[in-house]
């Protein structure tokens, strides 16, 4: 099974543009990062600008609205995230458990839908896709 971990520091929707972490923070995450490429379970994994950097696209009426960062309304963002393979969800939060966060970081465990997971009208729909399979999913 595949679980995204998503990386949720408070405080982090106010970041200034090009804002960095500490290095020993860095240092840290990046010897946990090790220990989860080492177990065979890292599939991918990357840290996300500041959302001030970033933009939001919404839809109403079915057009598309563009608004640029920061988000005023934000109480949560993202700042990276840990695609893993896990035997469970159990020992997804394991891996969660060990990440070196600091007192305002959040860590949320998702679980990625598989194929399998859907019923057979969807996969009948993705079926019409066949380049994407391996994309959405994992194929069937």
């Amino acid at each position: 099974m595949r679980f995204m971990m998503l990386m949720i520091p408070k405080g982090y929707e106010k970041a200034a543009p090009g804002a960095m972490p500490d290095a020993k923070a860095v240092a840290a995450m990046m010897k946990y990062n090790e220990a989860l490429q080492k177990a065979g379970v890292l599939l991918a994994l990357d840290g996300l600008h500041p959302p001030a950097m970033g933009a939001r696209v919404s839809f109403s009426g079915g057009k598309p609205k563009v608004t640029d960062g920061p988000f005023a309304e934000a109480k949560e963002v993202l700042g990276g995230y840990w695609m893993i393979q896990a035997k469970s969800k159990e020992e997804a939060i394991a891996w969660a458990s060990r990440c070196p966060a600091s007192d305002n970081e959040v860590i949320e465990v998702r679980q990625v839908q598989e194929m399998s997971d859907f019923p057979a009208d969807i996969k009948e729909v993705a079926a019409q896709y066949p380049e994407l399979q391996q994309k959405l999913g994992r194929g069937t």
